[in-house]
């Protein structure tokens, strides 16, 4: 049961991951969408720029443990991302990308945001 529940725990560790970096692209279309996602975005953030530990690491540590595997006490992007996905040194890189592309995907957002409030007060 305990190792199900890391399975798990790791699955939703990727999703949110998939979230945090493409999730700027639903507002395009929901702009409702944007403040789930910017608060999963300012976590992301929070995450790698402040020594916090995510409470699904720690959860997914908890269980492994409960399910007598090993665990890797480095976080979820070190252990599972870092070196596997792309090597160490690109790390600063990526951050810096992903920053540029949710940061890009508001700013169409917006743009199309904008735009369609013009042509309602046009029509």
């Amino acid at each position: 049961m305990y190792a199900a529940l890391a399975t798990t725990v790791l699955v939703l560790h990727f999703c949110f991951l998939a979230y945090v970096v493409l999730g700027g692209f639903l507002v395009w279309r929901w702009p409702t969408a944007f403040w789930p996602h910017l608060a999963a975005a300012a976590w992301g953030l929070a995450v790698v720029s402040i020594p916090l530990t995510c409470p699904l690491t720690v959860l997914e540590h908890w269980a492994r443990r409960r399910a007598g595997q090993s665990v890797d006490e480095r976080g979820f992007i070190d252990h599972y991302i870092e070196n596997v996905l792309y090597p160490e040194r690109y790390t600063h890189l990526l951050q810096v990308l992903v920053g540029v592309l949710v940061v890009g995907s508001y700013a169409v957002a917006l743009a199309r945001y904008r735009h369609r409030r013009a042509e309602r007060k046009m029509s």
